[in-house]
């Protein structure tokens, strides 16, 4: 089965940057959304920015503007770079990717989360 690896969580004071990386134990078709999702202690998981194949992007309000998504098709790899982190940033962070097999039945696969904590 196909797994998401993730990498780069870690902590880092306010102010600070990290990156994000996931990608697919192997290669996987038909990949079409990737994403990232965080979840602090008490709280639900929320969407923090996605990327479709074609590019497109779609962010969260609250990172708007200090978190950049990208991704490599070619290596069926999506990033994250954060930027300017604030201590409300800490929480556990998912990697997401939704797409089709070739039998047309859809996936939808999630990674096994990792932290970043942010420090005032």
């Amino acid at each position: 089965q196909v797994q998401l690896v993730e990498s780069g969580g870690g902590m880092v004071q306010a102010g600070g940057s990290l990156r994000l990386s996931c990608a697919t134990s192997r290669n996987i078709f038909g990949i079409n959304t990737m994403g990232w999702f965080r979840q602090a202690p008490g709280k639900q998981r929320e969407l923090v920015a996605t990327i479709t194949r074609g590019g497109s992007t779609n962010y969260a309000d609250s990172v708007k503007g200090r978190f950049t998504i990208s991704r490599d098709n070619a290596k069926n790899t999506v990033y994250l770079q954060m930027n300017s982190l604030k201590p409300e940033d800490t929480a556990v962070y998912y990697c997401n990717a939704g797409g089709r097999y070739l039998t047309g039945r859809p996936y939808d696969l999630w990674g096994q989360g990792t932290q970043i904590t942010v420090s005032a």
